[in-house]
C-alpha cells in the first residue's frame, strides 16, 4: 500500500496531462446494460440540472464472432455538467455488480476496491478481492509498462498503478485480472458473456464521482480499454433522454452498448436517416476520438468560424464529458446567433432567478403564460446542426435545450472552454444512436428513441 500512496503523491504533482496505454485479447461479442446514473431517483429537473460548470472527465492524454453488450443507464448526480451514463457488469466468482462510466475519452477499466484507504461514497458494495476466487494480481508485464504511472519493484511483484484525468479525478491501486460477466439480462440469462480482463482495482479514489457510480470504463484506442481488451471492431451505445432516466420506470431508463458485430443500421428504435463521418487520430492525444468539423449553424445561419479553429484535430466525440463545448470566441458567435434569433430577453446576471442555479450561461425568460399555461407549445428555438466532414448532425431538441417553465427560464446547453478544442459531450448525444467503426475507421449516427432500445433485444 505504500508504493500506492507513493503513486498518488506522484500523480498530484505530476503535468496536468496524462495519457494512457493498455492491452489485452479476447474474444465474442459483448452487450450491458447501460443507464444514468440518476435513474430511478425521482429528481425533478431543476434538482438534476442544478450542477457546477466545472465538471470535466476527459483523460488528457482475437477478432470478436459475436457481439458483446451490457446495459446503460444515464443519470446526472444532479446535474448536466456531470451528466453520466452508467455500464452495468459484474466482476469475480461469485459475480459481484459494478457501474462503470463509460468514457471515451479514457482508457483503464477500474472500480473501487476493499481494503479502501481513500474512497468516494458509492451505494454498491466496494468490490472484494479476497472474495473472488477468480482474482489474480497482473505480474509486472507489458500492460504494467504501458501505463504512464505504475510501479514495479521487480519482475516477480505485482503493479501498482496511477491514472488521472483532466477534471484531478485520481485512482490508485492494483491492476489485476478477473471475470467480468455482461449480459443484458438481471442475473438469470443464460446468454451472459464471461470473459477475463485485465482492469484497476483502486484502493485509493478522489474527485469528482457520483455515489450511483464505481469506476470507470474506458473506450478510448488505449490497448487497456474495453474495446481494446475485447479486441473488438466496433461498439456503439444509444444514450436515452437523462429525464426519462431519472423517472422511477428503469424499462424506460435504459438500454444497451454493444462491443462487436458488424455495425448494423435497420434499427427499429432509430426514427430518422444514418450519417457517417471519418474518425481521425492526433498522435499527440492518441486515445481520444477526433472528428472533422467544418462549420456549425443556428438556424439557417452558418456561424463565421475562423478558419483555425477547423482544423481536423480539435474535435473529439467524448461519451465521459457532459455538455458540448467550444472555443471561447466559437461559442461567443454561436451565442449571438442564438440571441438573434429566439426572440426572448437575454438573462444576464441571473442571480437567484434559476438561470444561474442551472450553471449555464445562455439562458431566456420565457413569457409568464409559460408557467401559467404549461400545457402550450414550447417556445420556437433554431435548430443547431454541426457540420462533420461528410455528414450534418441536427442536434435533437432536448439535445441542447432545457426549459424550466415554473421558473420561466430556457437555456442552450452549451458551455465555452479555454484553448483551441472542441468536445462534443453525451448530453448532445442523447437519443442519438452512435457506432463506432474502428476497422474503418468511420463514425455512424441517427436519431434514435434510445429508451425504445431495451424492448427490441
Amino acid at each position: 500500500m505504500n508504493r500506492l500512496l507513493a503513486l498518488a503523491l506522484l500523480v498530484l504533482l505530476a503535468l496536468p496531462a496524462a495519457r494512457s496505454a493498455a492491452f489485452g485479447p479476447n474474444s465474442g461479442v459483448v452487450v450491458a446494460r447501460l443507464t444514468h446514473a440518476d435513474a430511478g431517483h425521482g429528481l425533478a429537473r431543476p434538482d438534476i440540472l442544478h450542477r457546477s460548470r466545472s465538471f470535466r472527465r476527459r483523460l488528457l492524454s482475437t477478432t470478436m464472432t459475436q457481439p458483446v453488450r451490457a446495459r446503460v443507464r444515464g443519470g446526472l448526480g444532479g446535474g448536466i455538467v456531470t451528466n453520466e451514463y452508467l455500464v452495468h457488469v459484474s466482476v469475480g466468482t461469485p459475480p459481484r455488480p459494478v457501474a462503470l462510466t463509460l468514457d471515451t475519452g479514457s482508457d483503464l477499466v477500474w472500480t473501487q476496491c476493499a481494503p479502501c484507504r481513500a474512497c468516494f461514497p458509492q451505494r454498491l458494495p466496494l468490490l472484494d478481492p479476497a472474495a473472488s476466487s477468480s482474482y489474480a494480481p497482473l505480474p509486472c508485464a507489458a500492460a504494467c509498462r504501458a501505463l504512464p504511472f505504475a510501479s514495479c519493484e521487480n519482475r516477480s511483484s505485482t503493479c501498482a498503478y496511477a491514472y488521472h484525468y483532466g477534471d484531478k479525478s485520481l485512482t490508485v491501486g492494483q491492476l489485476a485480472t478477473d471475470r467480468f460477466t455482461f449480459g443484458p439480462g438481471d442475473g438469470k440469462d443464460n446468454a451472459a458473456r464471461r470473459l477475463e480482463l485485465t482492469f484497476g482495482c483502486g484502493h485509493f479514489n478522489k474527485g469528482v464521482f457520483q455515489a450511483s457510480e464505481t469506476g470507470i470504463a474506458g473506450f478510448g484506442r488505449g490497448k487497456l480499454s474495453l474495446p481494446s481488451q475485447l479486441n473488438v471492431t466496433t461498439f456503439s451505445y444509444c444514450f436515452a433522454s437523462m429525464f426519462h432516466s431519472s423517472s422511477s420506470n428503469s424499462k424506460t431508463s435504459s438500454s444497451f452498448v454493444t462491443l462487436g458485430g458488424a455495425p448494423i443500421h435497420s434499427y427499429a428504435h432509430v426514427v430518422g436517416d444514418w450519417q457517417t463521418t471519418p474518425l481521425l487520430t492526433n498522435p499527440s492525444q492518441p486515445s481520444l476520438y477526433f472528428l472533422s468539423l467544418k462549420g456549425i449553424s443556428v438556424g439557417s445561419t452558418r456561424v463565421q468560424i475562423p478558419e483555425p479553429r477547423l482544423r481536423s484535430t480539435t474535435t473529439i466525440i467524448d461519451s465521459g464529458a457532459s455538455i458540448t463545448t467550444l472555443p471561447e470566441d466559437v461559442y461567443e458567435a454561436v451565442k449571438a446567433a442564438f440571441v438573434a434569433q429566439v426572440g426572448l430577453p437575454l438573462i444576464i446576471n441571473a442571480g437567484d432567478d434559476g438561470a444561474s442555479a442551472l450553471a449555464l450561461d445562455l439562458c431566456f425568460a420565457l413569457p409568464v403564460a409559460a408557467a401559467l399555461l404549461p400545457w402550450r407549445r414550447p417556445p420556437r428555438v433554431p435548430k443547431l446542426t454541426m457540420h462533420l466532414e461528410g455528414a450534418d448532425w441536427e442536434v435533437p431538441r432536448a439535445g441542447y435545450v432545457f426549459e424550466d417553465r415554473a421558473a420561466r427560464v430556457m437555456c442552450v446547453v452549451l458551455d465555452a472552454a479555454p484553448g483551441d478544442q472542441t468536445v462534443i459531450g453525451n448530453f448532445q448525444q442523447q437519443d442519438t444512436h452512435v457506432v463506432y467503426d474502428l476497422r474503418n475507421n468511420l463514425l455512424s449516427f441517427a436519431p434514435a428513441r434510445c429508451d425504445r432500445l431495451a424492448a427490441e433485444t
